[in-house]
């Protein structure tokens, strides 16, 4: 049964409308993945929202016009988004009202003419214009004519990314700058408007007008988990708008489900995923970021202690585990582990400091103490309110922060409670007791 089951399934990828679906739902996701890059980016996702609902008014009066044609509902459907762009503009430009509110305003009233028009004129007699398959896609209903309009908005798109990429670039993160190079920032905005109105009316028939948003944002936010190069940011959330888009039609088919609401959930799984797996923001990343800097922690305020005692004695374990309320196994690990790595060196049931253990002490001792003294110099504390933000900031102060505030300073020797400070590294230094 699993076997049959399998090869209809397989059998299923090999017909004409499934080629036309998955040649379809491939250019829409690679196609809104890199445009997303720069909706997101630029704080743009509402926008983007905003003109994929609105684009259902041009789509009725094309149809009045032109009847029921691919290219008329192009056509409608771009000027629809740029009449939404413009009045979205003027309003946030010339009218006392919040720049959100606004493109809550414009969308939803062109969203409702488009929604009212449709309706009426879908009810009459040997009308074919079924609402739903522009709010929700239908990938499955895809002739020839739209898999050519799509692929030509995609070659469009990757062109004009390609050749206009310095100027969407630096428009997107130093417009100031723009300006002053003669790149007008206002009008690389509307032409990223025309952009996305083009890549939202190809992607009607396959994901429809309200989940082309998810194609258009979830890429490209799963992309920048990965990367802060822009370049790369952009292949990366191409790639995975293709690749949810095809393990989407794979998911719709294998479940007998709507394709386009699949498509947008495999995006979603992806970004979390993402979320979760991301070397370098993902969630379990920073869990283990964490770890690392909790045990580093431990291992200075150790050596911190141990500094304290006389070099040739040291501290028992025993008395670091009561002075830092920390367990005594825990301690005990510590120092196994910071003896192997020459840090400590033991003596029964003492640790000693080894030279490596006592120059970063050293430095430990220094940066409290100097804390301290800015603490009380220049921020006008009190010496009795210093001790504990030094005790937590002496593990986050660099060596060449120290260093300034220690020129700042004057080079002091002795700290607000009169012990003496040790020199840097480029200095002689000699231990603090």
């Amino acid at each position: 049964m699993s076997l049959m089951f399998l090869i209809d399934f397989l059998d299923t990828f090999t017909s004409v409308w499934a080629i036309r679906a998955m040649i379809a739902s491939s250019l829409v996701g690679l196609m809104c993945g890199i445009l997303g890059c720069f909706i997101v980016l630029r704080n743009m996702s509402l926008i983007g929202d905003a003109l994929s609902h609105a684009v259902l008014p041009g789509i009725f009066f094309a149809f009045l016009v032109v009847g029921y044609s691919t290219i008329g509902f192009f056509i409608g459907s771009t000027i629809a988004g740029l009449v939404t762009a413009l009045a979205i503009s003027w309003i946030q430009q010339n009218v006392p009202t919040k720049n959100d509110a606004a493109i809550g305003i414009i969308f939803t009233a062109m969203f409702s003419i488009g929604v009212i028009g449709i309706s009426w004129i879908s009810r009459k007699d040997g009308v074919h214009l079924d609402l739903d398959h522009f709010l929700f896609g239908n990938v499955l209903g895809i002739s020839n004519q739209d898999i050519y309009l799509t692929l030509g908005v995609a070659i469009y798109t990757i062109l004009c990314t390609i050749l206009f990429y310095r100027y969407l670039f630096i428009t997107t993160f130093q417009p100031t700058i723009a300006q002053t190079m003669g790149i007008s920032p206002k009008l690389i905005h509307y032409f990223l408007m025309l952009l996305l109105s083009f890549a939202i009316v190809a992607s009607l028939r396959t994901v429809g007008v309200i989940l082309v948003v998810a194609m258009l944002i979830t890429p490209a936010a799963t992309a920048l988990l990965f990367s802060d190069r822009l370049q790369k940011v952009i292949v990366l959330s191409a790639f995975i708008g293709l690749l949810s888009a095809l393990l989407g039609f794979v998911v719709s088919v294998a479940f007998d489900t709507t394709p386009g609401p699949a498509m947008t959930l495999v995006a979603t799984f992806i970004y979390f995923t993402a979320v979760l797996l991301s070397p370098s923001k993902g969630l379990l990343f920073k869990m283990n970021q964490k770890r690392i800097e909790k045990k580093r922690i431990i291992r200075e305020d150790i050596l911190r202690q141990v500094i304290k005692k006389p070099l040739n004695v040291g501290m028992s374990v025993g008395e670091i585990s009561v002075n830092l309320k920390l367990p005594l196994k825990i301690v005990k690990s510590f120092a196994n582990k910071m003896s192997k790595s020459s840090l400590l060196t033991t003596n029964g049931q003492n640790v000693i400091l080894s030279d490596a253990g006592v120059l970063k002490a050293e430095q430990l001792v220094r940066a409290h103490r100097l804390w301290e003294t800015y603490q009380v110099r220049q921020m006008g504390l009190d010496s009795n309110q210093i001790h504990d933000e030094a005790d937590q900031l002496e593990h986050f102060l660099s060596e060449e922060l120290i260093d300034e505030i220690d020129k700042q300073l004057g080079y002091p020797v002795k700290d607000p409670h009169d012990s003496p400070i040790p020199k840097g590294l480029s200095k002689s230094s000699t231990p603090s007791q």
